[in-house]
């Protein structure tokens, strides 16, 4: 397997970011159409939500580690939208449907995501862009979903079909080069002790996030322009974080998103701040990702998969219903602090 250093991302890679990230925006949108449209209303609809999740989520270790194996992104990413394409053919068995559907995201989202790392070794601008339509996606297909519009199948399926179509046209533009899995500067100086203590940190700090993101309960978010307000604030701070930590550097953003993203959770019942908060709360995202394959840096697909799972722990305690024991909004800004500084722990072992 030849494997090569990529520093420089050009017009031909931010063709393929972009592709991807259009995929990500129809994947994650059938996803959610298909989930409220089809499985909520049947019986076995709470324990299709913890399938979706788990194999949607949890499973993208192991088929990060085959995917590295592999080093065929663009066969995943495919197999994904084809694995959507099929769920909708076997709506009449539910959780065999979620499953189906589950794997789908998940392969897609490894195949893609290990494609992106891959031009991004000295840059995380790229990853931000890939991260960030998914929000826009979930939000978009929950709408559709719970509506009962009878032309929303045939929306979501030419999507589906949409996004299968898109992973062909990006094999055909980018050459092979672009394909096989490149290996980031590694970290030289980071023993194996402190790489799994680094991993950890990282992996609590995604934990934290899902959890927050998830159990946020807001009373204004219902209203339409400020719900549509919160999902732009998701996927722009995404994709802003990555931006700014090209330019400014990964601690110095951290620092700034996280700690003023801290304070302005305490006014989270106020739609101007908490928006703020959410933005700049999302801003870590890419930074996480990017640093974790730098650590594993022959092993992109499992790092992928490391802080998915990771999304999955989050989602467990939300979706078992926990309560939470004290007022939301010094909860949201306490975790924030924790994810900092669990952050700021696995950065000080590396030199970023």
């Amino acid at each position: 397997m030849r494997v090569g250093r990529i520093r420089m991302i050009s017009h031909k890679q931010w063709v393929m970011v972009s592709m991807y990230s259009i995929v990500h925006f129809l994947v994650d949108f059938n996803c959610a159409f298909l989930m409220f449209r089809y499985i909520s209303g049947e019986p076995e609809a709470y324990l299709c939500v913890y399938l979706y999740n788990f194999f949607a989520f949890a499973f993208q270790m192991p088929l990060g580690i085959i995917a590295d194996k592999c080093n065929k992104n663009y066969l995943f990413a495919a197999t994904g939208c084809v694995l959507l394409c099929a769920a909708y053919g076997i709506l009449n068995a539910p959780v065999a449907a979620t499953i189906i559907l589950g794997i789908g995201n998940a392969s897609f989202h490894i195949g893609g995501g290990i494609d992106v790392l891959n031009i991004s070794d000295t840059k995380m601008s790229a990853l931000g862009v890939f991260v960030s339509p998914g929000a826009f996606g979930i939000y978009w297909g929950t709408l559709l979903g719970i509506a009962n519009s009878p032309a929303v199948m045939p929306i979501a399926l030419s999507s589906v079909l949409l996004a299968a179509i898109a992973i062909m046209i990006m094999r055909t533009l980018n050459s092979a080069a672009y394909l096989e899995n490149a290996v980031f500067s590694p970290e030289k100086s980071t023993s194996p002790r402190q790489a799994v203590f680094v991993a950890a940190c990282f992996f609590f700090v995604v934990c934290i996030r899902s959890f927050t993101g998830l159990a946020m309960d807001l009373p204004w978010k219902s209203i339409t322009h400020w719900g549509i307000a919160l999902v732009f604030a998701t996927v722009l701070g995404k994709t802003t974080g990555g931006f700014l930590s090209d330019k400014f550097g990964i601690k110095r953003v951290s620092v700034f998103s996280l700690g003023l993203a801290a304070i302005l959770f305490l006014f989270i019942q106020t739609p101007m701040p908490g928006i703020a908060a959410v933005f700049l709360f999302n801003m870590s995202m890419p930074i996480t990702l990017w640093c974790m394959a730098r650590i594993f840096p022959y092993a992109k697909g499992f790092s992928f998969g490391v802080l998915t799972f990771a999304l999955f722990l989050g989602f467990l305690p939300v979706y078992l219903g926990v309560e939470i024991p004290f007022n939301t909004a010094w909860l949201f800004a306490l975790g924030t602090v924790i994810s900092l500084a669990f952050l700021l722990m696995g950065l000080g072992k590396t030199k970023v």
